[in-house]
């Protein structure tokens, strides 16, 4: 696993904080959160002009961090953050406890579940888990590369 400092902690209000390169909300433990993750990534990622593919990229790493927080944690809610930096797109989701301990290992044929953190090494330049502002929780975040606009064919 990376480190970062450059990680930065989502807030803990309960309304989007948009300044020019990030956005952060707050979602509640529910169902329903991280297709509503993957519905504020979509937009604010249009928003900001990024390539369909490196949206679809940061919707499927923000719904897999969510529904871990959401099944690995006893979290009420879990703060979600994208930013902009430079040729990257920082995912994070910050939940309660203390987060992965080890690096993911691939999940066998017949698991049901077991892919998440795995996808997201596989889709990440970089990721790694730091303890929350606060010592409450940890972050999960993923440094995602901003995919080439697709042009004419050369």
């Amino acid at each position: 696993m990376a480190f970062s400092s450059h990680a930065q902690s989502p807030g803990r209000d309960r309304t989007a904080v948009l300044t020019d390169e990030r956005v952060r909300f707050v979602l509640p433990a529910a169902d329903t959160s991280a297709a509503e993750a993957r519905r504020r990534i979509r937009r604010q990622l249009a928003a900001w002009r990024t390539p369909h593919e490196t949206s679809d990229t940061a919707q499927l790493v923000m719904s897999e961090l969510v529904t871990n927080a959401l099944r690995h944690t006893a979290s009420r809610t879990v703060g979600c953050e994208l930013r902009l930096l430079g040729g990257l797109v920082r995912v994070a989701v910050a939940s309660d406890g203390p987060g992965p301990q080890e690096p993911p290992s691939p999940a066998g044929e017949e698991d049901e579940s077991g892919r998440g953190l795995f996808l997201v090494c596989a889709l990440a330049k970089v990721w790694g888990v730091r303890p929350r502002a606060g010592g409450q929780g940890h972050v999960v975040w993923a440094d995602l590369p901003v995919a080439p606009e697709d042009g004419p064919a050369r």
